[in-house]
């Protein structure tokens, strides 16, 4: 468990840092943009390649492509594996991966109008709105290919128990963002004309994709590995990985499917809307990023190394940790967001072109997301449990079964409550996929309940209650300062934070919902590094 912990903080914490970046982005970007013509149309466009990226690049790729180098890398000399073995499945991966990319890059830039109107056919109701995200998709579409590149190039470094470069990858990309969003507000100046902005916006994110790319080829190389272009050919192990990629495409990635469907669902509700659904997303982004990414990019390698060694032992264990590090952390995280959505969204949003009328609906779709967001997250957890056995088939079944359910409610619930019954849709397929994919691992013995696991959950939901109660009893008292001033914005919220987690903190460990080896072992971790420091 201290090696899953150890990797856990390293992707976690560098992905608090991503996150924060991120928060301060979309935080310039609603006062700067709002929520009109020019945002739906650069979030449209950011959204293509953004979720190619994480369903394809960061979803099925790696999840296939992990296991098998891993196996390459750790496997014996005599089984053909080693270090040569991996360098060389490496090579053919890049050699055929780049030109896969390439292609497909420039037909969907090709297609670019025909993928916009299948997507947002009621953007061409408004006049220019429709060329605009045009225009900006393509623009934006080449970070899809550098990204790719960059989740390759993480594998790599993943596999050999490298977390940190990939992990920091994304704060290059925030801190671009941010300087685009800059230079489009200075470029703009008095003349209202917004599309600027979010040309230099789309221009950014390209740009992001390669600083990106250049470092993680860096990190690789001061790792001491060699990568090398070759012409392409189709090895059966690289024919093997293609057969594992198609299905995980779409067994990994139910959350990445489901945004394209709410895109769909959203651009056909008034302007605005897709932005405000955007925002809210990235506070349910927050913890779902820090744990669930953090976790399932950890377990992955390890649990591959297990059952190749035939330890069920050690992957029921390795599993349960992760299921119990989950919950602790999105549990309390879900119903604070849930409660304190109204502070959050008004002190962090609400100013220049952001009204409070977006800061109430907006509100309102956070409430809808996080209540899916423990699922969000189990669902990085589960899924390694069939990706580390190389089955990609299964989630497939558990994913399509998940979607059908949420465009089934889509259909229902977008035309009575609009993009917040368009958000709780959302969360219930995310649910329902949890449940299918654990009642599978359960089935096969591949995964299970233990009655310590289930204590344990028990006791993080009492803990959970009594940091609601004290936060539902909050929240009124300190609403006038939401608003308000700097200085009112952060105390108001500070007060909600440190008292909600004292609270929950305190509760956990008076009803025993905290793991004493787990505190142990980030204790010893901390003073590790303080004395690390001192010498």
């Amino acid at each position: 468990m201290s090696s899953l912990v150890r990797s856990v903080g390293t992707i976690g914490g560098l992905t608090l840092v991503s996150r924060i970046f991120g928060f301060v982005r979309d935080m310039l970007l609603a006062r700067v943009l709002g929520a009109g013509l020019a945002a739906d149309a650069y979030q449209l466009a950011f959204t293509l390649p953004n979720t190619f990226r994480r369903l394809f690049a960061e979803g099925a790729f790696s999840v296939a492509f992990v296991p098998m180098y891993s196996r390459a890398l750790h496997g014996s000399e005599s089984e053909g594996g080693g270090e040569a073995a991996a360098a060389r499945f490496a090579d053919d991966v890049l050699a055929v991966f780049l030109w896969v990319l390439l292609v497909f890059s420039a037909v969907a830039m090709i297609a670019m109008p025909a993928i916009v109107w299948i997507l947002a056919r009621d953007y061409q109701d408004v006049p220019g709105k429709f060329e605009l995200a045009v225009l900006l998709s393509r623009i934006t579409f080449p970070y899809l290919g550098f990204i790719s590149l960059v989740a390759m190039l993480s594998g790599v470094l993943n596999a050999r128990a490298r977390f940190a470069p990939g992990a920091f990858a994304p704060v290059l990309l925030n801190i671009v963002l941010i300087a685009g969003i800059v230079a489009g507000w200075k470029l703009r100046g008095d003349s209202g004309d917004d599309r600027i902005v979010a040309l230099a916006l789309a221009i950014s994110v390209s740009v992001a994709g390669l600083a990106q790319f250049a470092y993680l080829w860096w990190a690789v190389r001061r790792a001491g590995l060699r990568l090398h272009l070759r012409l392409p050919k189709l090895t059966p192990e690289v024919r093997r990985l293609g057969m594992l990629i198609l299905p995980a495409t779409f067994g990994a990635g139910i959350y990445q499917i489901s945004q394209f469907v709410d895109t769909f669902f959203a651009t056909s509700l008034p302007q605005g809307s897709l932005t405000l659904l955007k925002l809210a997303d990235r506070l349910n982004q927050m913890p779902l990023g820090i744990v669930g990414i953090a976790l399932g990019t950890a377990i992955l390698p390890m649990l591959a190394r297990h059952i190749h060694a035939g330890d069920a032992a050690e992957a029921q264990r390795l599993q349960s940790n992760a299921f119990e590090m989950a919950t602790l952390l999105t549990l309390p995280a879900a119903a604070a967001l849930a409660i304190c959505a109204p502070a959050f969204t008004a002190a962090f949003f609400v100013g220049g072109k952001f009204t409070d009328a977006d800061g109430a609906i907006m509100a309102n779709i956070v409430v809808a997301l996080v209540a899916g967001l423990p699922a969000y997250v189990i669902v990085k957890i589960l899924n390694p449990g069939f990706f580390a056995r190389e089955d990609t088939r299964t989630p497939v079944w558990t994913a399509l079964a998940s979607l059908i359910v949420n465009i089934a409610i889509n259909l229902y619930v977008v035309r009575r409550f609009g993009i917040v019954g368009l958000a709780g849709a959302t969360a219930v397929s995310a649910s329902l996929n949890c449940l299918l994919l654990y009642i599978v691992l359960h089935r096969r013995g591949w995964f299970h309940f233990t009655a310590r696991l289930a204590s344990r959950i028990a006791r993080q939901i009492v803990a959970v209650a009594a940091m609601a109660a004290l936060l539902w009893w909050m929240m009124p008292r300190l609403a006038p300062h939401y608003a308000g001033s700097a200085f009112e914005r952060v105390w108001s919220l500070s007060a909600l934070v440190v008292a909600g987690g004292a609270v929950f903190f305190a509760a956990a460990f008076l009803v025993g919902a905290l793991d004493k080896e787990l505190l142990a072992m980030l204790t010893r971790r901390r003073r590790t590094g303080a004395a690390t420091t001192k010498e």
